[in-house]
């Protein structure tokens, strides 16, 4: 099981905390956790997999509030590079680092949105049941969430990252 699950729990973990080694932490976490409640998961209340984005997602917004107490003890913000490249140097990994620092910069419930339907590939239904809010509040979550990465990455001409629903 852990085989199989780890690559998109990897995945969804990396790309709401920006880090894969906080990642790795966070999918290790889950598995420990799913492991040690495994006898009061319900099979007709929930899909496995439902049960273990949420396990995750959980361990990512508890890794992303310490941040911002570290932040706010400190008092001194990182500061974002958000100059953008010209686009005949970028190459993918470039590309890539632009869209993960786009998607990092986002409110958390948008990213979390975004993550679940693109990365992830849940369809809309899926994926607001795993958050516990409706489609409409899902949908409008990614409108914004796709708004906002679609004008921070406008240097990229003709390219549409994030513009494809799956219902």
């Amino acid at each position: 099981m852990v085989a199989r699950k780890l690559p998109r729990l990897l995945a969804l973990a990396t790309r709401m905390l920006g880090d894969r080694d906080e990642a790795s932490d966070v999918a290790q976490e889950a598995f420990i956790r799913i492991w040690k409640q495994a006898s009061r998961w319900k099979g007709g209340q929930a899909r496995f997999d439902t049960w273990l984005h949420r396990v995750a997602l959980n361990l990512c917004y508890d890794r992303l509030r310490r941040r911002q107490d570290v932040i706010s003890d400190d008092d001194a913000p990182e500061p974002v590079d958000q100059a953008p490249l010209p686009e005949d140097q970028l190459d993918e990994s470039a590309r890539s680092e632009r869209i993960a620092a786009a998607l990092a910069a986002l409110p958390a419930r948008q990213r979390e949105a975004l993550v679940l339907q693109y990365y992830q590939e849940l369809p809309n239904v899926e994926a607001a049941a795993l958050m516990g809010i409706s489609v409409e509040a899902l949908e409008s979550l990614l409108s914004r969430a796709r708004r906002t990465l679609r004008s921070r990455l406008a240097g990229e001409r003709g390219e549409h990252v994030f513009g494809k629903e799956r219902r």
